[in-house]
């Protein structure tokens, strides 16, 4: 109880930070915009990591249930709410619906994929995401390829703020739950998986769907954010940059996820002034790590307070100086 009390004060405390920082001016809008950047990040790579990490299967489409959440959510606020609703009832209902509309997409795409094994996750969501890409191009209701603009900038440090808490709360919660064992059994071996009467289409799918509705959400943020969005946004090379956070942080770990989309974002902002050469120093040093630790720098390690009480008990503890 008093751990749970320390983590709830703690969860408000950076709350009001969050609001703090905005709201007084302690750090200019550039490190603001960063530190957004970062919790957007976050959501991804913690949602991506619940299929290619816990799940162990591989999926390379999540820029495409960015998109649809960038999209939908745009075109909510844009054109479907009435103009005088408050911004405190009208933006967390266009996120969700954003994130409802990736998560009912992502149903779709799941459904005829988990009906085979293998490498065909990968092959059927890149060809999701380029799906996705093309079609936005040819929809002159939400731009073409010019773009979709005209969103307020409803994005703020607090509203991030509250996503990441609220994302990584529901994340670690299926991970602990029966759905969660069942992905660590589908990881390790799924053919056992099933002999233990384990539905495993079921939990893929359930995984996949609350992945993309995350990525959803992420990408109403990233919308309301920039004010602008177009389908080159959303291409091979962003779900590439998504990989490499969750590759980067560790597979099979939430606190590897954020740690991993905190490396990747700030080094990217400090490589700024190498310009084009930022987009090969990053991949290179994914590689060397692979190579050197391929399981990432938090691989199938999690921060304990992201334990619940049940299943801390039963992890074992790690030696002085190499707690995680």
């Amino acid at each position: 109880m008093k751990h749970q009390i320390a983590i709830l004060g703690l969860i408000f405390a950076g709350w009001g930070l969050a609001w703090a920082i905005p709201h007084y001016g302690w750090l200019n809008p550039y490190i603001q915009l960063v530190l957004m950047y970062l919790g957007i990040n976050i959501i991804l790579a913690a949602s991506l990591n619940l299929v290619n990490g816990f799940m162990g299967e591989f999926s390379v489409g999540h820029a495409g249930f960015m998109a649809v959440g960038a999209y939908a959510a745009s075109c909510l606020t844009v054109a479907v709410f009435p103009v005088n609703w408050p911004a405190v009832m009208l933006f967390p209902v266009a996120l969700v619906g954003g994130g409802l509309a990736a998560a009912v997409t992502a149903l779709i795409v799941a459904v005829p994929s988990f009906r085979v094994r293998g490498d065909y996750l990968a092959i059927v969501t890149l060809a999701f995401c380029m799906i996705v890409k093309s079609v936005l191009e040819n929809i002159e209701g939400v731009g073409g390829p010019r773009g979709f603009m005209g969103m307020e900038r409803l994005t703020t440090l607090p509203w991030v703020y509250a996503w990441v808490v609220l994302a990584l709360w529901m994340l670690r919660n299926l991970v602990y739950s029966k759905y969660g064992r069942g992905m660590t059994a589908i990881r390790d071996d799924e053919i056992v998986a099933n002999l233990c009467g384990i539905n495993t289409r079921r939990v893929k799918i359930v995984a996949f769907v609350v992945s993309a509705f995350w990525a959803g959400i992420a990408g109403g943020l990233f919308a309301h954010l920039l004010q602008f969005i177009n389908p080159r946004m959303f291409d091979l090379l962003k779900s590439t940059e998504i990989l490499i956070m969750v590759y980067l942080g560790g597979m099979a770990s939430l606190g590897g996820s954020v740690l991993g989309a905190a490396i990747y974002t700030i080094m990217m902002e400090v490589l700024r002034p190498f310009g084009v050469w930022r987009m090969v120093l990053m991949p290179l040093l994914l590689v060397v790590l692979m190579i050197f630790r391929p399981q990432g720098i938090m691989g199938l390690r999690e921060v304990r307070w992201l334990i619940p009480g049940r299943d801390r008990a039963a992890v074992k503890p790690t030696p002085p100086g190499k707690d995680s």
